[in-house]
């Protein structure tokens, strides 16, 4: 058998599902480009998750769907540089760019962990053009429940 009876010829092939995500035929035979939901009022949301050794950064659309993520290990920090503010800043720094380019010019901050880097990160969203409407902790706090790890003693 030849390989060449599996790769498929380049003309038959037709990106049907990116053609539909663009254009939306109308009742009356229009065509018109389809808006995407988190580009309605160019709003969105920014979960940071600060961990004692890393700070993640989601943006997600009003629904909840993911669109952009990073961490400080992505940008390039290592170790222990990964829990730092200036690591958090330079992950919103990478994230504000596409932002912009996805049209969104608001953000709900939702702020996760005990980590230093979650205000810095709040913080980096404002110096890069990105305005905040609000800033929500959605920290879990344990009430009962299970025992806690042991205390650190320095």
């Amino acid at each position: 058998m030849a390989l060449e009876n599996h790769i498929p010829d380049p003309e038959n092939i037709t990106n049907e599902s990116e053609e539909s995500k663009t254009v939306v035929t109308t009742a009356k035979g229009k065509k018109k480009k389809k808006v995407a939901p988190f580009l309605r009022g160019g709003r969105g949301q920014a979960h940071v998750n600060s961990t004692y050794n890393n700070t993640l950064i989601s943006i997600t659309d009003l629904n909840g769907a993911v669109l952009l993520w990073s961490t400080a290990g992505r940008s390039g920090f290592k170790g222990p540089k990964k829990s730092t503010p200036y690591a958090a800043g330079i992950i919103v720094k990478n994230l504000a760019d596409k932002v912009k380019a996805l049209g969104i010019k608001e953000l709900d901050v939702y702020a996760k962990g005990v980590g230093i880097g979650r205000e810095a990160a709040v913080r980096a969203f404002d110096t890069n053009g990105i305005k905040i409407i609000s800033i929500t902790d959605v920290t879990p706090v344990a009430h009962g429940g299970c025992r806690p790890r042991k205390r650190r003693r320095v």
